[in-house]
């Protein structure tokens, strides 16, 4: 690896509008005050690792069911999958990863199978590491049929900073482990609610990798 590819990461092309309209204002703040305008170049330069989308390796052995976003495990309980996916009111294990605004934002899907559906529903925009936001905030929720029959379901929550979530997927597409299904933009979290019966093996506080940390193995 060459020692540029550890600063320099790939941007998702969502990103580079953003980018643009920072580095725009910096441009103004420099023709106003030099030391506003340096401010300017630091927050460009944030803007841009914020989009970053590196490669990542994912694991391959079956069953295993891999953390869709990075940042911190928040919550680990029992609750009840989103209503507006018309499932089963009964409570499986949810996971929440909650990502801060300095953790990369592209979503990852945490197993592989096809999208069975789709369901998006407004809200508000709280702090996404409280516990009340899976119900109240924006949200944007994903059934994931496996090759066993058994369901996944993965949700995209906005947070207090987070204003859109994007979804690069549709209903009936079929995904690989790992593949990217979406982003939210500036600070959110994902709720992974796990099959019947299938424990997590991590822990609350404990640092996550899309693509590539292991939350649970479906064969257990």
């Amino acid at each position: 690896m060459r020692m540029t590819d550890t600063f320099i990461k790939p941007m998702h092309p969502e990103g580079r509008k953003f980018v643009a309209i920072f580095a725009l204002v910096t441009l103004v703040l420099f023709a106003v005050e030099d030391v506003l305008g340096w401010i300017g170049v630091g927050l460009t330069v944030w803007c841009y690792y914020f989009f970053r989308d590196p490669e990542r390796v994912t694991p391959d052995a079956p069953g295993l069911v891999i953390s869709p976003a990075d940042g911190v495990v928040s919550l680990i309980e029992p609750a009840v999958p989103p209503r507006e996916l018309g499932l089963p009111e009964e409570p499986l294990t949810r996971v929440s990863v909650f990502m801060s605004v300095f953790n990369c934002h592209v979503n990852r899907a945490p197993v592989a199978g096809k999208v069975e559906k789709i369901a998006y529903k407004a809200g508000k925009f709280l702090n996404a590491s409280l516990d009340k936001a899976s119900e109240d905030n924006e949200r944007n929720s994903l059934v994931i049929r496996m090759d066993d029959d058994r369901i996944l379901t993965v949700t995209q929550i906005a947070g207090l900073v987070a204003r859109r979530i994007v979804s690069f997927t549709q209903e009936g597409a079929v995904l690989d482990r790992g593949e990217r299904f979406g982003l939210i933009r500036f600070g959110s979290r994902l709720d992974i609610y796990l099959p019947d019966g299938v424990a997590p093996s991590v822990k609350i506080g404990q640092t996550m990798i899309a693509g590539e940390t292991v939350i649970a193995d479906l064969s257990k």
